[in-house]
């Protein structure tokens, strides 16, 4: 009989896989700083919803007052990403994102350290400030650190790090909290911050734009954009074809833009070609360019939507769980992270899907499986709001956390398909600007409606009265079950955007290509610096 393997076998073993599945150890290593960084903003953000009873007892306030913590960091964000879209375009993307993960466990600091709601509001205000920096910045390096095939899966990778941080976020608060008081959490929730902080400094390095540092697996080092200085970029397809020439990539996995051309015959959109450097538009130019752009509107549009109902989910999904089911609290966060691993099995495979079904020749696969899985998400979610059981509820809000989370990772990609590259953070920001204003809104509203319809006011929600208890939960049932709609209106929109869509990617192919034309033929025209002082 052969002895069983040891443990670090497995270990061993799942971190290969990993490993593998990213695409080599550099590659690995980006998507987990990325993910890390979306992890931790995801926490600090989720804390909130997981402390909800602590934090209406200590300070005296509702639903309303409670959704308006959150409200107003989503505000905020929605806010101050638009000049961090054109930094993100602009600036060095890599320090940037390091300060502003830095300045989110000062913020997180503050929070602990409040006195009143009035002091805890302003360091909401203040968190939002500086995670408005990670969406732009991680979707610009996302889009120049990875090839445009592997762009599906790698940001599902990555936006399984926001899912897992809001998870740990949500037990290590409601845990710690329990016994140890709100202020616990948020100041454990800082360390994390720090830490990220120092790692991006340190191990993340520059990449270079227009592709110059893409990551293929199997490659060991980023190339920095130091080393690829003063030249002038190719178009993305023409890197790819002497990548595929090289033998760093395969014929069947060419970028998405050549194959949507290759396949369906796609014809550019002539208006909307850029023939000039993107990165030369002013700010209010770029933006109008990116909003002229018809699919983008409605991977916008969709995208915002599915991060409403995610908001509303996030800030009542413990009060919810606590007043529908009558269970305590710690049970609650379980029970809710258990569910979340079909989140975090969502995003995965839904990127994942995706790039399978463009490389077999579906090249709108990404809308296409975006917009199913929304509509599987508003069907699997109705059930388990409407059963008192938590036993009955949980295998439904397990399979549509999972149809919730599949959408973001294919929708991400999209983005970036039917954008020039010279524009990814200011069209991210744009993108973050809507989702943030809808989602800003998302708690104050499900908490209005549940007072509607008998959710507790101010006061309410820490009595131990059980009938108030059963109406509260009543109301949030009522919200959650009405909220479902904007998913359903998600749904809709992509499947009606996927002819759209390809004819936008085909005219991001064209500018891409014109407009590296045009900084070529500028190059050529600039006449040869000479040293200061050599004047003949």
């Amino acid at each position: 009989m052969r002895p069983p393997e040891p443990a670090h076998t497995d270990l061993s073993t799942l971190v290969e896989r990993v490993t593998e599945s990213a695409g080599g150890p550099a590659r690995l290593r980006v998507v987990l700083l990325l993910a890390g960084v979306l992890g931790v903003q995801g926490a600090n953000i989720g804390s909130v919803g997981a402390l909800a009873r602590q934090l209406e007892r200590a300070f005296g306030i509702g639903n309303t007052q409670l959704g308006l913590l959150t409200t107003v960091t989503a505000l905020v964000a929605a806010i101050a990403c638009l000049p961090f879209g054109v930094l993100a375009d602009r600036a060095k993307r890599v320090r940037l994102l390091s300060w502003a993960v830095a300045g989110g466990a000062v913020c997180m600091l503050a929070s602990g350290l409040a006195h009143g709601y009035v002091m805890l509001l302003a360091t909401r205000f203040a968190l939002g400030a500086v995670t408005a920096a990670s969406g732009p910045i991680v979707t610009s390096l996302t889009g120049d650190l990875f090839p445009a095939q592997d762009r599906s899966r790698i940001f599902g990778m990555v936006l399984t790090g926001e899912l897992v941080g809001t998870g740990i976020g949500l037990v290590v608060s409601a845990e710690l909290g329990a016994f140890a008081g709100w202020r616990a959490p948020l100041l454990v929730l800082a360390l994390p911050n720090a830490v990220l902080a120092v790692m991006l400094w340190r191990l993340l390095p520059e990449p270079a734009r227009g592709g110059q540092s893409w990551l293929y697996p199997g490659d060991e080092e980023i190339k920095p954009a130091e080393e690829v200085e003063g030249e002038v970029p190719g178009a993305i397809n023409q890197d790819l074809e002497k990548a595929t020439a090289d033998g760093r990539a395969t014929a069947d996995a060419a970028d998405v833009r050549h194959r949507t051309r290759e396949l369906k015959n796609v014809r550019a959109n002539s208006k909307l070609v850029l023939r000039q450097d993107a990165a030369r538009l002013s700010p209010r130019a770029a933006a109008i360019y990116v909003l002229r752009i018809p699919s983008n509107l409605v991977l916008i549009g969709a995208s915002a939507l599915g991060y409403f109902f995610l908001a509303g989910l996030q800030a009542f999904a413990v009060l919810f769980a606590e007043t529908h089911y009558g269970i305590s609290q710690a049970l609650v966060v379980f029970i809710l992270a258990a569910a979340g691993v079909g989140g975090v099995a969502g995003t995965l495979y839904g990127g994942r899907l995706a790039d399978n079904l463009v490389r077999r020749g579906v090249a709108d696969a990404r809308p296409l499986v975006a917009g199913i899985a929304f509509i599987g998400a508003a069907i699997a979610f109705l059930p388990g709001l409407v059963s008192n059981n938590i036993l009955v509820s949980l295998p439904f809000f397990a399979i549509a956390a999972g149809f919730l989370g599949a959408p973001d990772p294919p929708l991400d990609a999209a983005r970036l398909d039917v954008v020039p590259s010279r524009l990814w953070g200011q069209a991210e920001a744009v993108r973050t600007f809507a989702r943030n204003v809808l989602q800003s809104f998302a708690p104050l509203l499900f908490g209005y409606i549940s007072a509607l319809f008998g959710g507790p006011h101010a006061g309410a929600a820490a009595s131990t009265n059980r009938h108030l208890e059963a109406i509260a939960g009543r109301g949030l049932e009522y919200a959650f079950i009405i909220m479902l709609v904007p998913l359903l209106a998600a749904s809709i929109l992509l499947l009606l955007t996927r002819r759209a869509y390809l004819v936008d990617v085909a005219t991001a192919d064209v500018s891409e290509r014109a407009t590296a034309d045009a900084k070529r033929s500028a190059a050529r025209a600039e006449p040869p610096t000479t040293l200061s002082g050599s004047r003949g």
